[in-house]
């Protein structure tokens, strides 16, 4: 098994852990209802996509 010969200080440990940070997400604004949503995903609002209705519009009670 692999040991390392000698101790890794904590820069080169971070330099390396540099790019594992979370990354933020994209949003767009629908088209149709001007809503922030994620790009190439149906609009959860007006449920339409690339200018066509995917899914009947509900009323919620």
């Amino acid at each position: 098994m692999a040991v390392p010969k000698r101790k890794m200080s904590r820069t080169r440990r971070d330099r390396r852990r540099a790019h594992d940070r979370l990354q933020t997400t994209q949003l767009v604004a629908c088209n149709n209802c001007g809503v922030m949503k994620l790009p190439h995903v149906m609009c959860p609002s007006c449920r339409t996509y690339r200018g066509r209705q995917i899914l009947p519009e509900f009323e919620e009670e």
